[in-house]
């Protein structure tokens, strides 16, 4: 078969469905194309339960590398992105559970350090005062976000950031559709009062091209 070229898929292309046949079929290497594609995606939804970047890169790195080994699992009705989310979730909550025995049930945020994530890329250009506009609208709403419950983060930054449909969250998070819409709605109430005028800031927890780069590398290491 010819080789796949990542733009092309991410342009859609080339069928998802396509890629996974071939890498089960022994082209590995294809699996960097999955990986760069939902590397933003879920950045932000492992960001919603841990608030530790250096923890969220390994999370995110485990997660691949169990999706890779149980793809033969996956049921190509749903997209990869959907499964890959729900490993995501999984290795995150069992991240905090761990932290909690460890640190004899403490309150998780005492034991999360807060940490600016914020990258701007390089091919941004600002002046400095557009530069410091830019970072003081994103650091409120991702003060806001943060200080929202984990349901409800969690969900706000599938619909709003990432902007999936509400039927892929049911998916991911194993709920019906109408408490998504609820939870959706209190976390929209929630954050109205204090940020509303920039609350459509679809920049707000970038992972970043070097970064991306770097756990790409880390899992392609990983599975070979």
């Amino acid at each position: 078969m010819g080789a796949i070229n990542i733009n092309d898929f991410n342009n859609h292309r080339i069928n998802e469905s396509e890629v996974i046949k071939r890498i089960l079929g022994g082209e590995k290497e294809l699996y960097e194309i999955l990986v760069r594609r939902n590397n933003q995606k879920l950045y932000r939804i492992i960001r919603s339960y841990i608030n530790d970047d250096a923890e969220i890169e390994d999370i995110m790195q485990d997660s691949y590398v169990k999706a890779f080994t149980k793809l033969y699992q996956f049921k190509l009705e749903s997209t990869f992105s959907t499964w890959l989310i729900r490993i995501g979730i999984n290795e995150s909550l069992t991240r905090i559970k761990e932290k909690r025995k460890l640190h004899h049930l403490n309150e998780q945020s005492d034991n999360l350090k807060s940490n600016t994530i914020l990258e701007i890329p390089d091919s941004k250009q600002l002046n400095p005062q557009d530069k410091m506009i830019q970072h003081e609208a994103k650091q409120l709403l991702e003060n806001a976000i943060d200080s929202l419950d984990i349901k409800y983060k969690t969900v706000y930054i599938m619909k709003e950031v990432e902007e999936m449909s509400l039927k892929e969250i049911s998916i991911a998070l194993d709920l019906t559709v109408a408490n998504v819409k609820v939870r959706l709605h209190r976390s929209k109430k929630m954050l109205k009062e204090k940020l509303y005028e920039v609350a459509n800031d679809k920049k707000i927890f970038e992972f970043g091209f070097n970064r991306c780069d770097r756990i790409t590398a880390n899992v392609m290491k990983l599975i070979k």
